[in-house]
């Protein structure tokens, strides 16, 4: 690994910024911390668990023990948890509705045991019921988890979506929607995926774009409920509803779009987090990515 850049020495009149990537977790929950410091970041995303099957994960003292540890060692507190791919709280199939809210409800408790203050989701697809069942199907499986994990965990940030196949959440109407039937709103916050978002019809690649697509998000969500940001570059073309990530600057999005976000003084709140794949080669993506965003901070 590289000697880790003291990114956080902000430039003299420069907006606050919190950056960092999603890390893994192999070897330790805790470790996800320790990477965020050596590439010089001051926020990080991880998985509580593996992403890709149902198994859940217990954690032991030792584990939440190690993390806040690592936490308080390195003063990063910026950090979110992204649940598992398989969750779908949109799925019309009772049992399966059923596994969606358990495995969410324990991602939540999870991340409560952390003290980690975000748990980003998919909000889910509707499987062909149409598209005002399935945001009825997940405000109730949004509301149900909830009110099991009483009202002191973190916040649920429901992510914009790419618009793929039925899953819904890729207009900011459908997240509002969804978010009108939640009944503890105060719990319930957005991620904001450049990616998804570009894929989804909603362009931010020159000022004039952005600052349309920034008021529809403001109008329709609130900035004020933004609570985290994905910064990724997006392969395919506007529009195509395909959710591909790409580094900064090498997709369809490319430098302005990024250079915008980085500098908008309303999203400074929220910590901007990397998706794209970390090595081509002996190519250390996460630091080119991390470096290209910082050296856009005005």
């Amino acid at each position: 690994m590289p000697k880790p850049k003291n990114h956080q020495k902000k430039k003299p009149g420069a907006i606050p910024v919190s950056i960092g990537a999603h890390f893994s977790i192999a070897g330790g929950l805790h470790k996800a911390i320790y990477t965020a410091r050596e590439y010089g970041c001051n926020a990080l995303q991880i998985f509580t668990k593996n992403a890709s099957t149902w198994k859940e994960r217990v954690l032991a003292d030792a584990d939440i023990e190690a993390f806040d540890e690592a936490r308080k060692e390195t003063g990063i507190a910026a950090i979110a948890a992204h649940t598992a791919y398989l969750i779908n709280l949109g799925s019309p199939e009772e049992g399966k509705f059923d596994r969606a809210c358990t495995a969410l409800a324990r991602e939540m408790t999870r991340a409560a045991q952390l003290s980690i203050p975000w748990v980003v989701h998919h909000p889910g697809a509707h499987m062909g019921a149409g598209e005002a069942a399935g945001i009825n199907r997940i405000a109730q499986g949004i509301n149900r988890v909830l009110a099991e994990n009483g009202g002191n965990g973190p916040l649920l940030l429901l992510e914009t979506c790419a618009g793929q196949g039925t899953t819904l959440g890729h207009t900011f109407e459908q997240l509002a929607a969804i978010a009108s039937k939640v009944e503890q709103s105060d719990r319930l916050g957005f991620c904001l995926d450049t990616c998804h978002i570009f894929a989804a019809g909603y362009d931010i690649r020159t000022k004039a774009a952005y600052q349309e697509t920034m008021a529809s998000f403001d109008a329709t969500l609130g900035l004020d409920r933004l609570k985290l940001i994905h910064v990724n570059d997006a392969l395919r073309e506007l529009g195509s509803k395909v959710d591909r990530h790409t580094h900064i600057g090498r997709g369809e999005i490319g430098i302005e779009g990024f250079s915008l976000i980085m500098n908008d003084a309303r999203l400074a709140h929220a910590p901007k987090i990397l998706e794209t794949q970390k090595t081509e080669g002996d190519i250390d993506w996460d630091r080119r990515n991390l470096d290209c965003l910082f050296r856009m901070i005005a």
